[in-house]
């Protein structure tokens, strides 16, 4: 064989071969069915449990969904397509599928309007938890792969006047497939859509896309300043004539079902089991998430009535204590307080002025205990100090307690859960819990020794979590599917003789109380009357106290 010929047929068998070339149209219908097979797994998943495919006829309707949802989202693309603008938007597209993908597949995540809120509101420092080596190699292979080979895919050069003409000519043919499969669908994807309203939150990317869409237009200008609520609030006089200092402790992401006191299996609550407290046994939180449940336990509309722009153009629960005469502090060991905060005093502890609570990241809760007793001393009339935790918030579990607290082992050392057995995700979150107890045993022997105030301490939850029950992790799915571990939530009262004395409190009526179900709609009202606040947002029907202060007479 002459030299020149076997040359020229090895350049052409090592040759990479040669993409087709494609009009942008094209390219987008390729991009569109890659997000409905590849970055839907956990739709599909639903799909399947909500509807076990029976027979032949059933898988059709499963592929008639993804016909349907590959020609919905190609005609929501198509108009934003042309041949400058299709990479950049592609490349955009498949990243933000893959990164919803991730935590969907992963985590169980739905990204409803308010999982997106939550996110707008995440600093970088909860981020930064969840940027692991998993989500990067995922999205490098499901973002970075793909996004290279829609920058290598060569494009048909067209005139604007022919580009035109094919992009109308392409929606009219997706519009028409859409129409089509969706009369063929319709029935059985209703009907699946009404009895599972949840799975749209999982259709990727169009969830994160729509649900952004919604936040964004829901985020009108509010007032300049927020509107007063309780103005005409008064407190009653302290019956013994002692300063009252109730210390409310925001808890973060801790869950009734893993809390000692409520009946666990485990004692992760040892130091507090030990002391004269009240537990509440049943009580559920107003959303699966800090941004929805936190401003929603300091109003006065709570769950039932939930309606988040009314929440941050009005004044909270703190404001009103201040209108009643309280002094009122909020010191922050996470991420603010959601606007909660923003009409009293309010700070965080400096990393600095405790190394040994602090590292680089963050401080251990125990930071909140040394910076009340700093100002302990100041106070000397009737005080309300909220104390906002870092709690069990996850991923990192391991990262919330000392290695003191490792009691329950093998533990979780990892952020990316999935490199974690159930069973040490389990261990080091009850290790938080642990270390948790500690700091509230630590906070009640405080208060005990304040001898020139009647002291209390109300602790809180503002959600619960998920650790890998049904495949679900973390928290934030839409309240009417969420699992009890992520709504059920600890709520935990002490007072001391004195605080019961000025307050008229009967300890043995609240002590029945707290066998009743409650939830964050009940503190707003509820802290009003064992405070001895009257207002006309106080709704005393909502009152956990109210019973027991008229049993007091």
């Amino acid at each position: 064989m002459p030299e020149s010929t076997f040359l020229s047929r090895l350049s052409r068998a090592t040759r990479r071969p040669r993409l087709p070339v494609l009009s942008p149209q094209a390219l987008t219908l390729l991009a569109c069915l890659a997000f409905t097979l590849f970055y839907n797994q956990r739709f599909w998943s639903a799909v399947m449990a909500a509807a076990p495919p029976a027979g032949l006829a059933d898988w059709g309707q499963i592929a008639g969904y993804g016909v349907v949802m590959t020609a919905l989202q190609l005609v929501v693309f198509l108009p934003l397509v042309n041949r400058l603008s299709v990479k950049p938007l592609l490349s955009l597209l498949v990243l933000i599928a893959a990164a919803v993908s991730y935590f969907t597949g992963h985590y169980g995540t739905y990204f409803d309007t308010h999982m997106i809120d939550n996110v707008l509101q995440t600093d970088t420092r909860e981020a930064g938890e969840l940027l692991t080596p998993g989500l990067a190699l995922y999205l490098l292979v499901f973002a970075g792969l793909p996004a290279l080979l829609i920058w290598r895919w060569p494009l048909r050069q067209r005139s604007w006047q022919r580009g035109l003409g094919m992009s109308l000519l392409w929606l009219a043919g997706g519009v028409g497939v859409l129409a089509v499969s969706l009369l063929l669908s319709f029935q059985s994807l209703s009907s699946l859509m009404r009895n599972h309203h949840e799975m749209r939150f999982l259709v990727t990317p169009g969830n994160a896309l729509v649900s952004t869409g919604q936040v964004m237009a829901a985020s009108g200008p509010l007032p300049e300043e927020r509107l007063p609520i309780g103005e005409d609030a008064h407190r009653q006089a302290s019956a013994t004539g002692t300063p009252r200092l109730l210390v409310m402790v925001v808890g973060e992401t801790v869950r009734a079902a893993d809390w000692g006191l409520s009946g666990y299996s485990r004692q992760t609550t040892p130091r507090l089991a030990s002391r004269d407290v009240i537990n509440f046994h049943e009580v559920t939180s107003c959303g699966t998430n800090t941004a929805v449940s936190l401003p929603c336990m300091f109003a006065p509309i709570g769950k039932g009535n939930y309606d988040e722009r009314y929440i941050k153009s009005h004044e909270s629960l703190l404001d009103v204590l201040k209108h009643a005469g309280y002094q009122v502090a909020w010191i922050d060991n996470q991420s603010g307080c959601k606007g909660v905060c923003d009409g009293v005093e309010h700070y965080a502890p400096s990393p600095e002025a405790y190394p040994t609570l602090c590292d680089e990241h963050d401080c251990r809760d125990g930071v909140l205990v040394e910076e009340l007793k700093q100002r302990l001393a100041s106070v000397t009339d009737d005080t309300v100090i909220v104390l906002h935790t870092l709690g069990n918030h996850g991923p990192s579990y391991f990262q919330r307690y000392p290695e003191d607290f490792r009691a329950f082992t093998p533990t979780c050392e990892e952020a990316d859960l999935a490199q974690c057995s159930q069973a040490s995700i389990v261990n080091s979150y009850d290790n938080a819990i642990l270390y948790t107890d500690s700091v509230l045993d630590e906070l009640i022997g405080v208060l005990e020794q304040q001898r020139s105030l009647a002291t209390a301490m109300l602790y809180v939850s503002d959600h619960g979590e998920s650790l890998g029950e049904n495949g679900l992790y973390l928290h934030g799915l839409p309240y009417a599917i969420a699992p009890d571990e992520q709504t059920r939530v600890p709520m935990t009262w002490w007072s001391s003789p004195a605080f019961d004395q000025t307050a008229g409190l009967e300890r043995d009526c609240l002590a029945e109380q707290a066998t009743q179900p409650v939830s964050h709609d009940n503190l707003f009202h509820s802290l009003l009357g064992v405070l001895g606040v009257e207002s006309d947002v106080r709704d005393p029907r909502l009152d956990i106290s109210q019973e027991c202060h008229a049993t007091m007479g």
